[in-house]
C-alpha cells in the first residue's frame, strides 16, 4: 500500500508539471500504480519515481501521466454540441471567414479519437460539396501519448461506432472483421494529433474560432483552472466559442467569457 510520503511526492509531482491535482485520490493513485510497479519490475514507489524526478520529459514521465489519467470517451458523447455547432456556430463561421476560408477547431483533450472525429465529420457535413475549398482540419491534443496513438491508428469497436448515424458510418470507417472498424483516410486526414501539455505555453500562431475543453478541467484546482481559462480565452477570436463538459461550468468573472447555455461560453 503507498505510503503518505510516497503519495506525496506522487501529487507534488503531477501537480508542478501537469497542473492535475490529485489531492484525496490516494486510493486511485494506488490502484493504477501498484499494477504498473509490478509489471515493471520496481522494488516500490521511490525507486520509481526517482527514475521519473530524474528525467521529468522521459518516457517514465510519460507512462505515470498515461496510468493515472482517465480516458473516458466515446462517439457522439454530448452531442448537443455538435448540433450547436452545426446549427449555430458554423453558419457564422461561413460567413465571416468566406475570404480565408480557415476554420480553426482544436479539441483541447481528444483522448482517444472520437470527440475530434466527430467534429471533423459535422464539417464534412455541413460544407458538402464546398467541403474542399475549406481548411476544416482539426487540432486535436492529449497529454498522454497512449491514447494519441490510438487515435492515430483511428481502429475501434462496433460498440464504439455504434451511436454514429449509419450514413457516417457507411462513409467514413471500414468493417475489418466482426468486431472492428476502421476509420478511412478521408476522415483521418481531417484531424491532426499532436501530444500537448495545458500547463506549457499556447504555442499556437492563429487565434480559434471554437475550442472543445470537455471534462478535463475536473482535474484541476480552482487557480489552475483559472489561468488556463485566462490562456484558452487570449487564443480564441473576437466572438469564438468554448465547450466544457456538461457537468461542468466556469467562473466567468476572472476570466471575461460571456455565458451562453449551460457548457458552452463565448468571448
Amino acid at each position: 500500500m503507498i505510503t503518505e510520503q510516497e503519495f506525496h511526492r506522487i501529487t507534488v509531482f503531477v501537480k508542478q508539471k501537469y497542473g492535475i491535482d490529485l489531492a484525496g485520490k490516494q486510493v486511485l493513485v494506488n490502484g493504477r500504480m501498484e499494477n504498473y510497479l509490478l509489471r515493471n519490475g520496481y522494488s516500490g514507489y521511490d525507486e520509481y519515481m526517482a527514475k521519473v524526478e530524474k528525467n521529468p520529459k522521459g518516457e517514465e514521465a510519460r507512462n505515470l501521466i498515461n496510468v493515472l489519467t482517465t480516458n473516458h470517451t466515446y462517439f457522439m458523447r454530448e452531442f448537443e454540441h455538435m448540433d450547436y455547432l452545426r446549427k449555430l456556430i458554423l453558419p457564422q463561421i461561413k460567413v465571416k471567414e468566406a475570404a480565408r476560408k480557415d476554420i480553426r477547431i482544436w479539441s483541447a483533450a481528444s483522448s482517444t479519437g472520437e470527440e475530434p472525429y466527430t467534429i471533423a465529420m459535422v464539417l464534412k457535413d455541413f460544407f458538402g460539396l464546398d467541403h474542399k475549398f475549406w481548411d476544416t482540419r482539426v487540432l486535436a491534443t492529449d497529454l498522454s501519448t497512449r491514447v494519441l496513438e490510438v487515435a492515430q491508428r483511428g481502429k475501434y469497436l462496433k460498440e464504439q461506432i455504434d451511436p454514429l448515424p449509419d450514413n457516417w458510418k457507411r462513409r467514413y470507417f471500414k468493417r475489418l472483421n466482426e468486431l472492428e472498424f476502421q476509420a478511412l483516410p478521408e476522415l483521418k486526414k481531417e484531424v491532426i494529433f499532436r501530444q500537448f501539455n495545458l500547463m506549457n505555453p499556447f504555442p499556437f500562431h492563429k487565434k480559434f474560432h471554437v475550442v472543445f475543453m470537455r471534462n478535463v478541467m475536473i482535474y484541476f484546482d480552482e487557480a489552475t483552472k483559472l489561468e488556463l481559462l485566462k490562456k484558452v480565452y487570449n487564443y480564441l477570436e473576437p466572438g469564438g466559442y468554448l465547450f466544457v463538459g456538461t457537468t461542468e461550468s466556469i467562473d466567468r468573472k476572472g476570466t471575461g467569457f460571456q455565458y451562453i447555455e449551460p457548457s458552452i461560453y463565448r468571448k
